[in-house]
């Protein structure tokens, strides 16, 4: 079965301490390559050329721009920082790879390769449209593979289960499991859709009809179940909440399949009020509105890092409930356009950046967070852009409030500058000793 191991339940393997030390060190390694990767991702072909369509927008009044632009910084958001991190995390968490298995290294820094190569070829045939019908589907096709080898590499392992626990998946590695089904769902569309609009010859951009409904299965098979997982396994810990009710969540996945399902056979409506059921349900199981058990686990990184969890879970729900009412009153796109800024910005951007600059550092050779302080400016900065972006957008776009144009741009400047504070406190907490070394000194 594969999945993914909790941060608590990674482990040397044993044998010689050098031997262990080396191969735990070219985990890390292999880990932080995909991690800066995501980070590129997001900073340059993701936020940047995000803003530079936003700012053309705005300027314009309407959405005039090239839809393959839109496009392409949307694949490497979601694929590009997103995916990217998965997959780093992902094979980081595989035993094998402290366990003597050079192949599985060798797989780690293959899938790479592959994948990074894709994602890069996805956005210079979006952007550039140079030899597109050549290059949109051999990028669909190398992150298909690089997926593939992450796939084959989980499969191999099967999480530890304590002695005398039930045989039921914990659902934490079922909402995991549902997310990586949900991924390669999304890249075997994405390959139909780029071979479609290759032999069809119609410009590197997908139909926008088979867009919605790829965004959806994106949104609610692949991105939200899995950080669904992740959060049913670190945040009772991390927040010292009350223990999850998994019936709970159990059924909110269950409505989020179910909302993709409807969404992807044309039932819009219906989809997008099941969609908000399975998310008010879910935070409901997470118990995050409740009293917490105990005192949050905040070592290391700010304060307010418990109440940005809680805040990326609202920007859920309300992603949710501004679905619905796209389907009512949306005629620009701008309801459905914020609701989905909600959900990759408001929710899983914010989730990046309290989870990430938690477990990151730890993952990077037990190393500390540079500055929490920067943690909490980055934070600030993108709930703060994500706001004026997600009500000008609707005001905007809807024409209820023409002057929200002059907005836009402001939220762009905000999140663009959440990113970059974010990479730099990344890249700064990679570039400095593992926390036994610093004390060593």
């Amino acid at each position: 079965m594969p999945a993914l191991v909790a941060l608590d339940e990674i482990r040397p393997a044993a044998g010689p301490p050098i031997l262990t030390r080396a191969r735990e060190e070219s985990a890390q390694r292999l880990m932080m390559a995909y991690a800066i990767t995501g980070l590129f991702f997001m900073l340059l072909p993701g936020t940047f050329l995000g803003v530079w369509n936003l700012l053309s927008i705005s300027g314009g009044h309407a959405s005039a721009i090239s839809t393959a632009w839109i496009q392409a910084h949307g694949h490497a958001q979601i694929f590009g920082w997103i995916g990217t991190f998965i997959l780093g995390i992902g094979f980081y968490s595989i035993p094998k790879l402290t366990s003597g298995r050079v192949q599985q290294a060798m797989m780690g820094w293959t899938a790479w390769t592959l994948w990074t190569s894709g994602v890069l070829l996805r956005w210079a045939s979006g952007f550039y449209h140079l030899y597109w019908r050549t290059l949109l589907p051999l990028s669909a096709v190398l992150e298909l593979a690089g997926f593939a080898i992450f796939l084959v590499s989980v499969s191999r392992h099967r999480a530890p289960r304590p002695s005398g626990q039930s045989e039921r998946a914990p659902v934490w590695i079922i909402s995991v499991l549902i997310g990586t089904a949900g991924f390669g769902a999304a890249l075997l569309l994405n390959l139909v859709l780029a071979i479609y609009v290759s032999l069809y010859n119609t410009g590197p951009a997908f139909p926008l009809i088979f867009e919605a409904r790829f965004l959806v299965l994106v949104s609610y098979a692949f991105i939200v179940p899995t950080v669904w997982g992740f959060s049913a396994r670190w945040l009772p810990v991390f927040l010292g909440l009350k223990p999850l009710r998994d019936r709970w969540l159990r059924y909110a996945l269950l409505l989020s399949i179910a909302g993709v399902l409807l969404a992807v056979t044309g039932f819009t409506p219906a989809a997008h009020w099941v969609i908000v059921a399975a998310a008010a349900i879910a935070v409901a199981a997470f118990r995050l509105l409740e009293q917490p058990a105990q005192k949050s686990k905040t070592t290391g990184v700010h304060p307010v890092f418990p109440a940005f969890v809680r805040i990326a879970y609202i920007w859920m729900a309300i992603a949710a409930a501004l679905g619905v009412c796209a389907v009512y009153y949306d005629h620009a796109h701008g309801w459905i356009g914020a609701s989905r800024h909600a959900l990759t910005v408001g929710f899983v951007s914010t989730m990046v950046f309290a989870i990430g600059q938690r477990v990151l550092p730890a993952f990077a050779g037990m190393r500390v967070l540079y500055s929490p302080r920067l943690m909490l400016v980055c934070l600030l900065l993108l709930n703060l852009g994500c706001m004026l972006r997600v009500s000008s957008e609707i005001l905007a776009y809807e024409n209820y409030w023409p002057s929200a144009w002059h907005v836009l741009p402001w939220s762009a400047i905000l999140e663009l500058s959440a990113v970059t504070v974010f990479a730099a406190n990344m890249l700064l907490t990679f570039k400095q000793p593992p926390a036994h070394l610093r004390a060593a000194e």
